[in-house]
């Protein structure tokens, strides 16, 4: 499993002169991803690639960025343990009542899928990954930067180069719900 990464992103339109202040971006990235949410839920459970992922949040700092902690990613369809592993982290309580769960037999009253497209590129900033995103959900199409690092003051001292730092730090199943 991946390390434990402190995370901050944003979602709008434009970010001013942050993108230019990214530097060269990689090559686009371009994936199809299912995000399950719930009321509740704050972690990012999503399908990608035909893998079930989830991301928990551990923590929130007193600068607002969050400590994400990669719990499962594992082929679909998942196990019943593994199935319960997803309700969990939606905070949703469903009965589970077959042997192997595929994205259909999740998503119900309390869960509903997302489809979305990303374009993703890549560069550096103050030792931090940064990605800057086009995201789209059905007809409905914004954008994001993130900055990650397994140290907060990396990503903050970034954040703040960038002159992001009066922005909120949205997680993308915040920004998924307040999109659709």
């Amino acid at each position: 499993m991946e390390a434990l990464r402190w995370e901050w992103r944003t979602f709008g339109d434009r970010f001013g002169g942050a993108e230019e202040r990214l530097g060269p971006l990689g090559d686009p990235a371009e994936s199809d991803e299912a995000y399950l949410l719930s009321v509740d839920g704050i972690d990012a459970v999503k399908v990608r690639d035909g893998l079930m992922d989830i991301k928990h949040l551990e923590q929130v700092d007193d600068d607002g960025l969050q400590l994400w902690n990669p719990v499962m990613k594992s082929p679909l369809p998942i196990p019943a343990a593994d199935a319960g592993v997803v309700l969990a982290a939606l905070r949703v309580s469903v009965p589970l009542d077959r042997d192997r769960y595929g994205i259909d037999e999740l998503v119900g009253d309390e869960v509903r899928a997302v489809s979305v497209h990303k374009t993703r590129r890549h560069c550096t900033i103050g030792g931090c990954m940064a990605e800057l995103t086009d995201l789209r959900a059905g007809d409905r199409s914004t954008r994001t930067i993130a900055i990650e690092s397994e140290d907060p003051a990396r990503v903050i001292a970034a954040v703040r180069e960038l002159g992001l730092g009066s922005r909120p730090n949205v997680s993308v199943p915040q920004g998924l719900r307040t999109l659709i």
